[in-house]
């Protein structure tokens, strides 16, 4: 006994020694591949480790237990009884080797194959006795947990394939958490020769070997023979191996935010984000070589994105598909315009249906045009909103300060960069400063949030911070002015429809050059934001928001699910709808019946009711209310003048840029009354009378015969002294000076209408009818 006793403690000692001598190294945990997962585990994307291996971290919790039965069962149903090796085992395949003279049985318990695993040993029987000290190692370090763990992560399943978590997703597009019968037994047996029972390219080896493991099953005991037999029916598929490659832009973004971390969970979600990203893809195949794309969608609630695509193709060169246009800075074009809009509200400067004028205008040497260069006249708010006019824009602007302007957007999170670092100026809401797409998405969200906007969130660590950008009420108005455009291009909503997208509140841009092109929608539940363009900053020629991004991003609007976890904001209390009269912009209940040219319900904030902007050249003459002296006559009396039947008459006057458009009523209702004889010229007769001389008016011209040239004729607009403006059909054609010459193209026939138009306000028009030839 008492031999026994000191043989059991030089043993012990031994032991000891040896773990001393011959440390155990296990497998560094904070090193290796790192995978990048959707919100519901799905890997978006993978990194190799150093050596090229790809990992997806598991635990033997996370795995599915059908796959651990067959693990087990198969492997080593004792591994939860055993200390590392199991005797019965080893004499069984020592018996095989003498019997049949080779090795039949391994004996090699489960610890034992992660001893081999985490150490590489020869297959001799020295390696032999190296794997077995390993594997009590193992034992008496590790719990059989920690030890199954490793396995579960580093066991070989071909090619650079470790692990089983990284498995399943590689050959079965799923994770080892949702494995069938058959699947748990194929993967259980796959690391006995992971080279040749590969399912992608022995699919008959691997079912052969998978069959064997359900056989092991149904003896045991562990399957019903209903469940094996089932299970075999089962074919053995899979997929080419490849590592999966959504989201990557965001993957690779995140990886380098966080390189040392091996696990990185996203918000993405993995169904929305394949869906979208084929969606772009089959979208994009109509439009121009090297052409790029990019998509976001943000939930509201939270501000998570769902969707990141950062570019159209991430494999494609020519698309530059490497560089990530979520957070490249582009001009945004048009899709500040809303902002202003709201902004301007907020400092009580409009409502939605202020009287604005979209007219050729200067404001010091920029001259903003509109995109079409045609131009409307008199508009609301909500329809210079609406149709993306630029000059009313540039106009709100000027009176509110483009450098407060952009302080405002900064305090919301949307921070401009200026080209070359200038102070802003007023080009700024057309373009003129370069942001992210990103940014741009979390601005949108005030108009579902109240006006609270935000930086969307790609991991669940991010912080949910949320900035005022807007007023509620100024928030809801705009978001109700951007619902109510309706759009003529591809899946846009029907008019009168009851599709549960029609409350999609949205807004295009495109940049100067047609270098971007913009999309931004917002519903109840999410904001989606779309860019187009090439990456290198190229022109697209014809390629622009409306016609471009809009499309895609109705698309994607349909492919989200209505959850209206956010409800519509109803009204906010300070919102009033009041009827406004044109063109001085008061209280229809309040404005004398002839001095109400037009009248239209606007929305208001408290009730504040600002009048129509005013004259901004002081040349030109004084809109809005005027009162006047006139005799019995209706003409107009100065101030040291009288007349029979004198009596005081209110006019309410437009704003001058505007009169060119006014129908003759509006025209006549707003023009002063003539002088009467004797009376001393008064400052209200500031704006000269100009006429249009070269042709004249009802004249019907014919292009010369045999000619190829277009019809041009030659203009003067006698009587002026300053800038003249020059449109064709309401279109731009160019400048003049005084009574210089200006030459208009008549490319089409029919009838056209020439309008020249001072700064003063002054104006003339003439007819033309061109034939055909």
């Amino acid at each position: 006994m008492r031999a026994l006793l000191v043989g059991g403690v030089l043993l012990v000692v031994a032991a000891v020694v040896l773990d001393r001598i011959f440390p155990l190294r296990l497998p560094p945990t904070d090193t290796g591949s790192t995978v990048v997962l959707a919100r519901d585990g799905t890997p978006l994307r993978a990194f190799a480790d150093t050596d090229g291996v790809w990992r997806y971290p598991t635990s033997s919790r996370q795995v599915s237990p059908l796959y651990l039965q067959a693990l087990l069962s198969y492997e080593d149903r004792w591994f939860f009884k055993h200390p590392g090796v199991n005797p019965y085992a080893l004499l069984r395949g020592v018996g095989g080797v003498f019997r049949y003279g080779h090795m039949v049985s391994g004996g090699s318990t489960l610890t034992m194959q992660v001893a081999r695993i985490i150490e590489p040993i020869p297959h001799t029987a020295g390696g032999k006795c190296i794997q077995l000290f390993r594997a009590l190692q193992l034992e008496a370090h590790l719990s059989k947990t920690q030890i199954l763990d490793l396995y579960l992560n580093h066991a070989p399943f071909g090619g650079p394939i470790q692990g089983v978590e990284a498995a399943s997703w590689a050959y079965l597009g799923k994770s080892a958490s949702q494995l069938s019968h058959a699947e748990a037994a194929m993967l259980a047996v796959l690391p006995q020769a992971p080279s040749v029972l590969r399912p992608d390219r022995h699919a008959n080896a691997a079912r052969h070997a998978r069959d064997k493991v359900l056989d092991r099953m149904q003896s045991l005991g562990v399957w019903s023979p209903a469940i094996t037999t089932d299970a075999r029916i089962e074919p053995v598929t899979a997929r080419s191996l490849r590592s999966p490659l959504d989201a990557a832009l965001l993957a690779e973004r995140l990886h380098q935010q966080q390189p040392e971390a091996r696990r990185i969970v996203t918000t993405v979600d993995a169904s929305m984000q394949r869906a979208v990203e084929d969606k772009v893809s089959e979208y994009l195949a109509r439009l121009p070589p090297r052409t790029s794309a990019a998509v976001l969608v943000v939930d509201n609630a939270t501000l998570e994105a769902r969707v990141y695509v950062g570019t159209a193709s991430f494999a494609d060169p020519q698309r530059l598909g490497h560089v990530d246009m979520v957070r490249a800075p582009r001009s945004p074009g048009s899709t500040l315009k809303p902002f202003l809009y709201g902004l301007a509200m907020d400092d009580g400067l409009v409502t939605s249906e202020s009287l604005l004028v979209d007219a050729p205008q200067s404001f010091g040497s920029y001259r903003p045009a509109n995109f079409d260069q045609s131009f409307a006249g008199p508009v609301s708010v909500a329809e210079a909103l609406q149709r993306s006019l630029n000059v009313p824009a540039v106009d709100v602007l000027d009176r509110l300060g483009p450098n407060r302007f952009v302080a405002r957007l900064a305090n919301g999170g949307v921070e401009l960069d200026m080209v070359g670092g200038a102070a802003p100026n007023l080009s700024v809401v057309l373009g003129g400063a370069s942001t992210r797409l990103e940014s741009l998405v979390g601005a949108y969200t005030a108009f579902a949030k109240n006006g609270l906007a935000g930086a969307p969130r790609y991991t669940l660590q991010a912080p949910l911070q949320r900035r005022r950008l807007l007023s509620p009420e100024a928030a809801w108005i705009i978001r109700e002015i951007l619902s109510n455009n309706p759009a003529n291009v591809e899946g846009a909503p029907l008019e009168g429809s009851s599709d549960a997208h029609q409350s999609l509140a949205w807004k295009t841009g495109t940049s100067y050059g047609y270098r971007d092109a913009w999309a931004i929608g917002v519903t109840d539940d999410w904001t989606i934001g779309v860019w187009i363009g090439r990456p290198d900053g190229t022109p697209s020629p014809g390629q622009y928001g409306a016609v471009t991004a809009l499309p895609l991003m109705f698309g994607v609007s349909r492919m989200l699910p209505v959850t209206h976890a956010l409800a519509h904001a109803s009204r906010p209390m300070g919102v009033r709808a009041i009827d406004v009269c044109w063109p001085l912009g008061g209280a229809a209940a309040s404005t004398p019946s002839g001095q109400c040219r037009q009248r239209r319900t606007a929305w208001t904030i408290n009730g504040v009711l600002p009048p129509t902007f005013a004259e901004r050249d002081l040349t030109a003459w004084s809109s809005g209310a005027s009162t006047l002296r006139v005799d019995n006559q209706n003409r107009r009396l100065s101030a040291t003048c009288h007349g029979k039947g004198e009596h005081r008459v209110s006019l309410a006057r437009w704003p001058a840029l505007s009169v060119a458009w006014l129908d003759a009523d509006d025209a006549a209702a707003s023009a002063l009354p003539p002088l009467a004889p004797g009376c001393l010229p008064d400052s209200l007769d500031v704006v000269s009378p100009i006429r249009i001389a070269g042709v004249a008016d009802g004249a019907v011209l014919r292009q010369a015969p045999n000619s190829a040239n277009a019809l041009r004729v030659t203009l003067q607009a006698m009587g002026a002294s300053s800038d003249v403006q020059w449109l064709l059909d309401g279109r731009l054609q160019g400048t003049s000076i005084g009574r210089a010459d200006m030459v208009i193209t008549l490319l089409q026939p029919g009838d056209h209408q020439v309008t020249a138009l001072t700064r003063e306000g002054a104006y003339a028009r003439i007819a033309l009818h061109v034939t055909a030839r």
